[in-house]
Order: structure tokens, then C-alpha cells, then sequence
């Protein structure tokens, strides 16, 4: 016993014993401000990924879409159950810390033969049939963490669960983004068709003008084909489109966890609201993302490995016991003269390993170098996307700016060349090739509102935004 409380008392003086290095937090050289970032108000750190995901596209098909998504995406779920399978394996190794207590019973029953050798002397055998009885009481099975092996264990541990938790925040924000980002490709398919449909239409009119003219001998047959080019033209977009919208609304379907199937739509790219996008400063991403959080969690527990590694080169000193009793006749099993006990100190200390301890710590060395960079990696990455971000919207606010200018011209031009064509004044070349240059211009013009809405998908990605507020 005072073996035991000498152990005891070790234990309590050593627990501040840890081996392996302390995390602390790499220091990370952050530029004072994005490129390509909006001018803000001196002491402002304003930034997108403030607002949560619903307030920052007004669709409410969207939000709905969203909304179903963070429910019943086949990822998001995976990924909420790696996590409850890392705070189990937490619970495994933190269990290691503390004493182990178990039962156990063990009733048997023997025959003794009369003509044999029995195992006892024949006065203390009455009878041929005997019963044995063993009941024990594992009252400690320990091993005394003195130099932290089993700390660093749950310190790992620990990381991972954390680390597991933000790759499920990371889901979540890439889940919405594709949702978002597919629902604006869809409502761009939308407008492609409207626009080829009712392009569609003014050239069957203007093929229709063209073939009475024809019939009176104004117009040629050369001037017919044409005509009749521009609007088989239009009308071989029709099927196209249709075909990527319903691969768009199954692909969105895909994302939702629900069979292919049709997509109610809300807003069209012209209805949908654009936020301001201050982007905030940069060191608020080390905070704020999720896959560098989890990156620090992946690095963090690479550091406590270590600690396991080291605290292989020291003795493992452990400690069982147990408190029971054993007879011959289960009535007196519990009985003072049937009591065992047994208290069993022990401790194994490495002596010869052939170097396998030492590539043991070098290999835990390793692989938390090889964390720190791609946790490195993965801030400069981020840098980078938020500044692309910042670039593409920026770029392509300023061509959609243009390009709306170039389709109101366009417009203006096509009209009146078919005043002078129906007129007489000009010939129907000039008003087939506005019409030609006015049908491309307004698909350009969709696809770079698309490109503009899909910058600020991207970008509100890239800054870690709150997608998974609800």
C-alpha cells in the first residue's frame, strides 16, 4: 500500500511532465490588404463574409434550395458523420487516462472418477461431483501517464475532432456555393432561351416579310436563303438549351439529395440584387475559414504525435490489481478465508529497438513539417482566391457596364435597318448582320451577368462566409 501511494504521488508531481513540444500558432506574414480590393474608410474591417447566406441573395427559391441542401446533401451528411466518428475516437484515447474496473465469474462443475488419480486426497473428497467457484473484482488496471504519452494522445485526438468539425464547415460552404452558383447557371439557361425564342420570332416575321417580297419580285431568292439561315439558326439553340437546363436541374437535384426532377425558379439575373463586397481585412481568414481552421487542427495534432513518439523512449509504468474469492463450495465464496487479492506494479522499459523509437520520432517530425506547409499553403490560397475574387468581379462589372451599352446600340441598329430594308432605301445584308451581331451580343451579355453574380458566389466562398447560418 505504500508502495501504491509513493506511485500515486509520482504521478501527481510528474503530471505537468509532457513530452514533445507545445503548438504554438506559425507566424504568418499577412499583406495589409487585398489586391484588387474596393477603397474602404480608414479603421473599417466591414467585409462580406460577414452577412449571413440569406441575406446576401434575396431569391427566395434560392434560400429554399439552400435551405433543403444544408438538410440533405449526401456529403454534408458524410461529413457530420466523420465527425461523430472523431469525437468517439476522443473518447477512446481519453479513456486511456483513466483506471480501468471490471468483473468477472468463473462457476465450474467436475466429476472426479473413482478408479482414477484424483487431484486431491481422497479424506477431503466426500463425493465425486465437486464445484468450484471464482468471482473477481478487476478493481484497477492503470498505466501512469508521467511522461504524457496518453495527454498527447488525446491532445491528437482533440485536433482531429476539431479538425473533422471544420472540414464539415468547409462542406457546408463549397455545398452552398454549388448550389448558388448551379442555380445561377440555370436562371442564365433561362435567359438564353427567352432570348433565342424571341429571336426566333422576329426572324420568322422578318423571313415571313421576306418571302412576300420575294413572291412580288422585290426580294431575291439569295435574300430568301438568308433569311431562312438566321432562323433555322435561332431555332437549333431551342433543343441545346433545353438540354443543359435539364442537366442543370439535375445536377442542382444531385446537390439536394433528391431524385432528378424539376427546379422552381425565383428571380431572373436581372431581378437579383448585388451587395456591396468589402472584403475585410486579410488577417480575419485565418478566423473566419473553415479549411484553414482545419488545416491548424491537422498541424496541431501532428505537434502532439510527436509528444506519443518521444514518450516511447521512457519506461511505461503501470498498475493492476484486483480483489476476489475462490472455493470449493459456492456458499463460501465470499467468506473471509476465500479472499484473494493481488496489487501488480509494473514497469517495461525500451532497451534495444534496432532504431525503430528514433524513425519513429524522425517519421512524427515529418509529417508535422509536411502539416505546417500545407497549413501555409493553404492561407496563401486562400489570399489568392479572395483576390481573384476581387479581380473578377471587379473586371467584370466593368464589361457588363459595356457590353449593355453594345446591346442597346445593337438594338437601335437592327431596328433601323429594317426600316430602311422594308423602306427600300438599304439592302437586307445590312439588316440580317445587325440582327446576326444583336442575338450573339445579348447571349454575351447574359453569360457576363451570370459571370458577375457568380463573383460574388465566389468570393463570399473565398472569404469563409457564414453559409452554414441559418
Amino acid at each position: 500500500m505504500l508502495r501504491l501511494i509513493a506511485l500515486l504521488c509520482a504521478a501527481v508531481l510528474l503530471a505537468g511532465c509532457l513530452a514533445g513540444p507545445n503548438y504554438h500558432r506559425p507566424a504568418i506574414n499577412s499583406p495589409a490588404a487585398f489586391r484588387a480590393a474596393p477603397p474602404v474608410p480608414a479603421g473599417t474591417s466591414a467585409s462580406l463574409a460577414d452577412l449571413k447566406w440569406f441575406e446576401v441573395f434575396k431569391d427566395e427559391r434560392l434560400q429554399e434550395l439552400e435551405r433543403v441542401a444544408l438538410v440533405q446533401n449526401y456529403d454534408l451528411r458524410d461529413a457530420a458523420a466523420r465527425v461523430e466518428a472523431a469525437r468517439a475516437n476522443l473518447g477512446i484515447a481519453r479513456s486511456d487516462q483513466f483506471p480501468n474496473t471490471s468483473a468477472g465469474a468463473d462457476i465450474s462443475t467436475v466429476r472426479f472418477s473413482r478408479n482414477g488419480q484424483t487431484p486431491l486426497p481422497a479424506s477431503f473428497v466426500p463425493s465425486q461431483n465437486r464445484t468450484f467457484g471464482d468471482a473477481t473484482l478487476n478493481l484497477l488496471s492503470f498505466e501512469l501517464d508521467f511522461w504524457g504519452r496518453l495527454r498527447r494522445a488525446t491532445e491528437a485526438a482533440r485536433a482531429n475532432l476539431l479538425g473533422a468539425e471544420e472540414n464539415r464547415e468547409a462542406v457546408i460552404t463549397t455545398l452552398v456555393s454549388e448550389v448558388a452558383a448551379a442555380y445561377f447557371s440555370l436562371r442564365e439557361l433561362d435567359d438564353e432561351l427567352e432570348i433565342s425564342r424571341r429571336t426566333l420570332d422576329t426572324r420568322q416575321q422578318s423571313l415571313d416579310l421576306i418571302q412576300n417580297r420575294q413572291s412580288g419580285g422585290v426580294a431575291t431568292l439569295l435574300e430568301l436563303r438568308q433569311g431562312e439561315q438566321l432562323v433555322y439558326t435561332a431555332a437549333e439553340t431551342i433543343p441545346v438549351l433545353q438540354q443543359q437546363i435539364e442537366q442543370t436541374e439535375n445536377q442542382i437535384s444531385l446537390l439536394l439529395g433528391r431524385n432528378p426532377g424539376e427546379v422552381l425558379r425565383g428571380r431572373t439575373l436581372t431581378e437579383q440584387e448585388m451587395p456591396d463586397v468589402p472584403p475585410g481585412l486579410p488577417s480575419s481568414l485565418l478566423e473566419r475559414r473553415p479549411d484553414i481552421r482545419a488545416a491548424e487542427e491537422a498541424l496541431k495534432a501532428a505537434n502532439a504525435e510527436i509528444g506519443v513518439a518521444k514518450a516511447s523512449y521512457f519506461p511505461q509504468i503501470s498498475l493492476t490489481g484486483f480483489l476476489g474469492g475462490q472455493g470449493t463450495q459456492l456458499s463460501s465464496l465470499f467468506s473471509g478465508p476465500s479472499a484473494v487479492w493481488n496489487f501488480t506494479p509494473q514497469v517495461t522499459q525500451p532497451i534495444f529497438t534496432a532504431g525503430r523509437l528514433k524513425s519513429n520520432v524522425r517519421l512524427t517530425e515529418a509529417l508535422r513539417d509536411s502539416a505546417l506547409i500545407q497549413y501555409e499553403k493553404t492561407i496563401q490560397t486562400a489570399f489568392s482566391e479572395v483576390s481573384n475574387a476581387l479581380i473578377a468581379h471587379q473586371r467584370v462589372r466593368e464589361s457588363r457596364l459595356q457590353q449593355e451599352l453594345l446591346v442597346a446600340a445593337l438594338q437601335d441598329r437592327t431596328r433601323l435597318a429594317y426600316v430602311r430594308y422594308r423602306g427600300g432605301v438599304d439592302t437586307l445584308l445590312n439588316a440580317l448582320d445587325s440582327d446576326r451581331d444583336l442575338f450573339q451580343a445579348e447571349l454575351a451579355l447574359s453569360q457576363i451577368r451570370l459571370n458577375e453574380l457568380d463573383s460574388v458566389v465566389q468570393l463570399y466562398k473565398a472569404l469563409g462566409g457564414g453559409w452554414g447560418s441559418v
